[in-house]
């Protein structure tokens, strides 16, 4: 079965990559999520920042989330 998190857990932990400088494998480590889903969150939060929401996916920031 396949974990789902909510976009708030997503987006704290793009935080401790991006604000509070653990590295990708750390913050891995620490949540106990694969490298590829918090690369994946990362690069979805970066183009959220940039005005853009990747298709298929359901917004992460707030500002996003509230726009949707």
């Amino acid at each position: 079965m396949r974990k789902t998190f909510s976009a708030e857990y997503k987006a704290e932990a793009v935080k401790l990559v991006t604000e509070r400088g653990y590295s990708v494998s750390q913050a891995c480590r620490e949540l106990g999520v694969g490298e590829t889903a918090l690369r994946r969150w990362i690069s979805q939060v970066q183009a959220e920042q940039q005005g853009y929401v990747l298709a298929g996916s359901k917004p992460i920031s707030p500002e996003q989330q509230r726009i949707r």
